[in-house]
């Protein structure tokens, strides 16, 4: 940059921010800066032309007023005449005027460009940079459009000085990152990454942050760069800090070269040529021994910059992860970290062995660090280190360490930060269901969980414990009485109590023969929680009450008054009041063997993805769930999240849906989409969209929107038409499911099952019109003798769709 002469100096400039700085007041300030506005605004309209001097004065005053926070809406022509001139000191504050003040969209940008063209092809290399650097500035498209086929010859001309170069390759990259579709490399790819290879640091440096950017789009076109930035990296490594002695830093031989290089490395895998990658395993392992020499200085700079190459090192080391030897020495040199007094280091420290404890080659080094991890997590002042504690806790546990990890996990929980509380919920829960081989353990765990975090256990959670309950035969008596137990707390959490209304609703019963929790003191200890919950929980409740019917029927009246009282029937909200008086009249009038068919036990829930893993998932971090992890769930947890061996029950039915369903009534999330594996249905099958509003359904048992269990038929052929509809019977001689009527406005599918004497059918009513149906009734004739062995409800009935449930009994 050429040097400022004495006489560049402006003495109007300096006089006005004196004046500005010695104002006493905001209006006083106000009243000179409108003044000053005057004079230039006169000066710029007056006859007499202004010299170059008298221009760059006066628009160095407006841009440092703009810089007050105050409006400019003229000057911006004096600024554009200012490019003309031949004077750096002239030129300078023009193109700082524009890339301050003028808009990407301003009707100036012509002129503008016709000044940089001007510029970049004079050869000057300091009115170049100046151009270069105002492109960049401004970055708008209008710019990219004009100069991106021009600022790559600049970059890599022969006779382009290095201070030139380091500004187009900054340039460039500007350009890039704003449109990426103008500035193609093409012809000038292969010369842009020799660049890597030049003798001027400064412009390899500013040469790898492009080649950086562009690699990580397109790095096929620009992966001859490994092998250059390995052998510039191990260069670099191998010098002592007098070899690079204008970018030695502290010591450090060009410590931000280093580091960019290292992270170019991590865009590619490992180099595939032997001589290559036994050059960076060196230049590795030099990194991590010089991390264990004494500091050559105390200054905290100098740690900075060995440690910003170390760090950056380990990520290579962690990306590759394919050098067992390097990743165990990785995992050792963090581990020295952990204790560090300085708090960036245990910070660092601790994300990086989050990504090493999910390589298999350094796992096992990652576990000998818990005690210190867990030390970490009880004493770390900062909140920031604590999360990263917890994050590494998680990612080290495995079946050897599971149950003391997530003990000190709960442990810590009790006084753990607000902000991470949720995800550590979240991160106990899954460690449960994942290692648990005791599903006894699993049940104390969450049931604890709750109890210290309840307002942190999302639904997520307590539907997972329920359906993992559901699913075992051996955990359901140990969950009953537990969460019996748990009940009986003076002061209990609400989610405890939708878990106890599940569980005891299912399998109060296998704890029943106990006095201390016979039927009546289950349904008193219940209902004590009743006036205290919301609204979806009461809804619970009330279905488990209907359930305590069926298992318990000493327990019929109680539980009809309860039914019966003014606060349940007449409720002022729909959905209890509807509930309540459903199952009082279901539990009046129906015989036990219907009362048992409707009220029978939850079958197992079929295998999916837990909903946990998939809230943990979302969020963003090293803490989060990768996709190695949920199939690693999958695999090691297989038996637990539903895969065991027990039938599944296809005549079971959900008390809890009988009534309308309603989003309180969706107690597991049964409509929270398709489940995993699940085959998509055919688009001409309406019965299937009948069947189900959720979308495809597994072809395993799932629970529809009525709330019962049945499996999805497989996908039809589309119907006969009207003509052969007679036809259609004959086809259930043979199968349960199918479509028995269908033309052009309605279509009718039944599904029906038998067991021994009893039976149900359900008979779907399908509007394949696309305006709802206004008054839709259904009429059933049967025979006198059939009457009193039928029971009809109507399920489900709106516009679009009616279904009609009929039980049979005493047939033969």
């Amino acid at each position: 940059m050429p040097a400022v002469s004495k006489g560049d100096g402006m003495r109007g400039l300096a006089v006005f921010i004196s004046d500005i700085r010695n104002c006493k007041s905001k209006e006083a300030e106000i009243k000179r800066i409108n003044k000053e506005l005057a004079n230039i605004r006169s000066k710029f309209k007056g006859d007499k032309a202004l010299d170059g001097y008298s221009k760059k004065k006066y628009v160095c005053k407006l841009l440092f007023i703009f810089l007050l926070g105050h409006d400019i809406d003229f000057g911006h022509m004096e600024a554009v005449n200012l490019l003309s001139s031949n004077k750096y000191t002239e030129k300078q504050i023009g193109y700082l005027f524009i890339s301050v003040l003028v808009n990407s969209n301003s009707e100036l940008i012509r002129l503008i460009n016709n000044a940089i063209k001007n510029d970049l092809s004079s050869r000057n290399p300091t009115f170049m940079c100046l151009a270069l650097h105002c492109i960049a500035n401004v970055g708008s498209r209008e710019m990219a459009e004009a100069f991106a086929s021009e600022i790559p010859r600049i970059l890599v001309a022969g006779d382009t000085m290095d201070s030139v170069k380091q500004s187009a390759a900054l340039c460039l990259l500007r350009l890039y990152k704003t449109s990426p579709d103008l500035v193609l490399m093409g012809e000038w790819t292969s010369r842009v990454v020799h660049l890597l290879n030049d003798q001027h640091m400064g412009v390899v440096t500013a040469a790898i942050s492009l080649i950086t950017c562009l690699s990580q789009k397109n790095p096929d076109e620009f992966k001859t760069c490994v092998s250059l930035a390995v052998s510039r990296l191990s260069r670099i490594v191998s010098s002592a800090s007098t070899d690079l002695q204008d970018y030695t830093y502290y010591f450090v031989p060009a410590p931000w070269l280093s580091c960019k290089l290292l992270r170019l490395l991590q865009c590619y895998p490992p180099p595939e040529d032997g001589a290559v990658k036994g050059r960076l395993v060196e230049c590795l392992e030099t990194i991590l021994n010089k991390a264990q020499e004494p500091p050559k200085s105390k200054k905290v700079q100098h740690s900075n910059a060995k440690n910003a190459i170390l760090f950056e090192a380990i990520s290579l080391i962690i990306h590759y992860d394919s050098e067992p030897n390097l990743l165990v020495r990785a995992c050792n040199q963090l581990g020295q970290f952990l204790q560090h007094r300085e708090t960036n280091l245990r910070y660092l420290a601790l994300e990086s062995m989050c990504t090493l404890a999910s390589s298999e080659f350094s796992h096992e080094a990652v576990k000998t660090h818990i005690e210190t991890v867990i030390n970490a997590l009880k004493t770390e002042r900062d909140v920031s280190v604590r999360q990263r504690a917890a994050d590494l806790l998680y990612a080290m546990c495995d079946r050897s360490n599971a149950k003391q990890i997530v003990a000190e996990m709960l442990s810590y929980l009790e006084t753990a930060d607000y902000s991470i509380r949720e995800e550590m919920v979240l991160k106990v829960a899954i460690l449960a269901e994942k290692y648990a081989v005791d599903y006894s353990w699993y049940v104390d765990t969450i049931l604890n969980l709750i109890r210290i975090a309840g307002d942190y256990v999302s639904e997520e959670v307590w539907y997972r414990v329920i359906q993992i309950v559901i699913n075992r035969d051996d955990v359901q008596g140990y969950a009953a009485k537990t969460v019996f137990e748990a009940l009986q707390a003076p002061a209990c959490h609400e989610n405890m109590v939708k878990v106890g209304g599940y569980i005891l609703g299912e399998f109060g019963n296998l704890i029943a023969g106990d006095p201390r929790s016979s039927p009546l003191v289950q349904f008193n200890l219940l209902h004590s929680k009743f006036h205290l919950c919301s609204v979806p929980t009461r809804a619970l409740l009330l279905s488990a009450y209907i359930k305590f019917i069926n298992l318990f029927p000493e327990t019929k009246a109680t539980i009809q008054e309860v039914l019966r009282c003014d606060s349940q029937i007449r409720n002022s909200d729909v959905e209890l009041q509807q509930r309540a008086v459903e199952y009082l009249k279901l539990s009046s009038i129906a015989s036990t063997d219907v009362l048992a068919t409707v009220l029978e036990e939850m079958p197992p829930f079929p295998e999916r993805e837990s909903s946990i893993l998939a809230k943990l998932k979302k969020k963003k971090g090293p803490g989060a769930v990768s996709v190695t992890d949920l199939e690693d769930s999958k695999r090691e947890g297989g038996e637990l999240n539903g895969g065991s061996d027990r039938g599944q029950d296809p005549s079971a039915m959900a008390a809890s849906n009988a009534s309308t369903p309603s989003p309180s009534a969706d107690l597991l999330g049964i409509r929270a989409g398709p489940l995993v594996g699940a085959a998509p249905t055919s688009a001409g099958s309406l019965l299937v969209d009948v069947f189900s509003e959720a979308g495809p359904a597994a072809p395993s048992a799932a629970v529809n929107d009525d709330g019962f269990l049945s499996s999805a038929p497989p996908s039809e052929d589309p119907a006969p038409p009207l003509s052969e509809a007679d036809e259609l019977l004959n086809k259930f001689v043979c199968k349960n499911n199918g479509v028995l009527f269908e033309n052009q406005l309605l279509q009718i599918g039944i599904k029906s099952e038998y067991r021994q004497n009893l039976g149900r059918m359900y008979l779907f009513y399908g509007n394949k019109t696309s305006v709802q149906f206004a008054s839709f009734t259904t009429t059933v004739t049967c025979p006198g003798e059939l009457q009193s062995h039928i029971f009809l409800f109507v399920m489900s009935k709106d516009g679009q769709r009616a279904i009609l449930l009929a039980m049979l009994h005493g047939l033969v």
